[in-house]
């Protein structure tokens, strides 16, 4: 495993991350033991950083991590996030920050994070939504500073809009944050635009959400592909939806080769190609998934050549439902 410094906090990270919100729940049967062995199989192949949020199964995914460790009989950097109070994914850059982060929604729902986690201190947390409409008013800012003062939480970042990079920008300049959490992939390279030249420039760090554009550029999925009942993707990939991606997945098929051996590997070196992220975490249910995901951390990247080619099969869309 290959380590990258996770901007300004000085913190190793390693390049790839566990994402969790598929072991919390909306994404079909959930087997909890085989979401635990594959934390732990993770930190055995170096992986020192996990991504949560305590809206992940109501905090279920929170305290899997939490019996991950207590088997490991170790921690590993955690970021976690605060979700909005009215609970609107995406945030309405047209509604106030008090409506979403009030200062006693923060504090609260970190304390509850540290409980569901059994640790007095989080590594990371996040506001789980942003607008930079929000900077204007500083209550929830008072609220991380004290949470810092009591040694609550180390460091602190936001998790930025689905498609819209550029709605943070004004945080990341604002000196206030130490990281975002953004979708970047293959189909959605706009971070590169201006988000990541920012982030260089403040020496905040990127996590990358989102590299298999939610299973599509995994290669696994097919036109026909049935989802189950209580996967959330069913309203993501419609069959129409569906064939288009299975189509524009087919073209990318030329990343696999030599030491690349999926699809899905080729989504994570190419996030890996960008010297702004500092880790990406797809989610990672089952040890083979860890195996196979882990295996792209070689200091392999792809070429040059590669990533302008790539450049023509970015695709601007935006399926995400309004939650």
């Amino acid at each position: 495993m290959k380590y990258r410094i996770f901007g300004r906090t000085g913190e190793q990270a390693s390049e790839i991350g566990v994402g969790t919100w598929t072991m919390g729940g909306m994404w079909g049967p959930r087997e909890d033991r085989e979401a635990i062995n594959s934390m732990l199989c993770a930190l055995d192949q170096g992986v020192n950083f996990i991504d949560t949020a305590a809206v992940y199964g109501d905090g279920h995914s929170e305290s899997l991590i939490a019996s991950a460790f207590k088997e490991a009989k170790k921690r590993v950097f955690v970021a976690t996030k605060v979700p909005p109070k009215n609970f609107q994914w995406p945030a309405r850059h047209d509604v106030s920050v008090s409506e979403t982060f009030p200062a006693d929604h923060i504090i609260k729902s970190t304390e509850q994070s540290l409980r569901n986690l059994r640790t007095d201190c989080v590594d990371l947390q996040q506001l789980h939504v942003w607008s930079d409409s929000w900077l204007a008013t500083t209550d929830w800012l008072d609220a991380v500073d004290m949470l810092k003062k009591q040694g609550k939480i180390r460091f602190f970042g936001v998790s930025i809009n689905d498609h819209e990079p550029d709605s943070a920008l004004k945080m990341v300049a604002s000196g206030r944050i130490d990281a975002v959490q953004v979708i970047y992939n293959i189909f959605d390279q706009t971070p590169e635009e201006a988000l990541f030249p920012l982030c260089q420039k403040h020496n905040v760090a990127v996590i990358v959400r989102v590299p298999f554009d939610e299973g599509s550029l995994a290669g696994a999925l097919t036109p026909d592909h049935q989802f189950h009942k209580k996967d959330w993707r069913r309203h993501y990939f419609t069959p129409e939806r569906l064939k288009e991606t299975c189509e524009r997945v087919d073209k990318l098929k030329f990343l696999v080769r030599d030491e690349i051996k999926t699809m899905a590997q080729a989504a994570l070196k190419f996030c890996l190609s960008h010297p702004t992220v500092s880790t990406v975490i797809p989610g990672m249910r089952t040890k083979k998934h860890v195996d196979d995901n882990c295996a792209v951390s070689d200091g392999k990247l792809l070429s040059s050549e590669e990533l302008q080619e790539l450049k023509n099969h970015a695709w601007f869309r935006n399926f995400y439902p309004v939650w």
